[in-house]
């Protein structure tokens, strides 16, 4: 009975790791795989300099969100670096995870929490750092905070300020 119940909790801690390295480098996923749609066939993927060529390009459309321009921010200076695993065909993972060595900034970048209409009780299962995130992410600060508590009550109050 033993054996059963450590087998289940090494799947749980298994499925949770997985789960939680979904959102990193979430957003330079994002924008490198952004970039290979934008190239077309995988045979114009190998040119390095049409990779970079076309990194600077996406780099420069309008139509692109904060997150997005941060990325390029941080990618435009080490455009080699991007053109190299990419054009090996690398998933897009694990191009930004090699980005990360370069520059550590690359997989900070996250997109927002989405937060509809949430209870009392899913508050209180986020953890501090992640309110903190939701109350950045509506621009309003926190002062006096100093328990959890404080920072869901707060969370709470600013429910109507939530980008849906």
């Amino acid at each position: 009975m033993n054996h059963v119940a450590i087998i289940v909790v090494i799947a749980l801690i298994a499925i949770a790791q997985v789960v939680a390295e979904e959102k990193v480098c979430e957003v330079c996923t994002k924008v490198i795989e952004d970039v290979r749609a934008d190239m077309g066939p995988r045979s114009a993927w190998k040119n390095k300099s049409k990779v970079e060529e076309a990194l600077g390009k996406y780099c420069k459309r309008k139509d692109l969100g904060v997150k997005e321009k941060k990325i390029c921010y941080y990618l435009d200076p080490i455009k080699r670096d991007v053109a190299q695993p990419f054009s090996l065909g690398m998933p897009a993972e694990k191009v930004c995870k090699r980005l990360e060595k370069v520059n550590p900034e690359v997989c900070s970048v996250r997109f927002p929490m989405k937060t509809e209409k949430m209870d009392a009780q899913d508050y209180n299962k986020l953890r501090v750092k992640q309110l903190k995130q939701i109350l950045a992410d509506r621009g309003v600060e926190c002062k006096g905070c100093a328990e959890k508590k404080d920072f869901v009550k707060r969370a709470m109050e600013t429910e109507h300020m939530a980008e849906l």
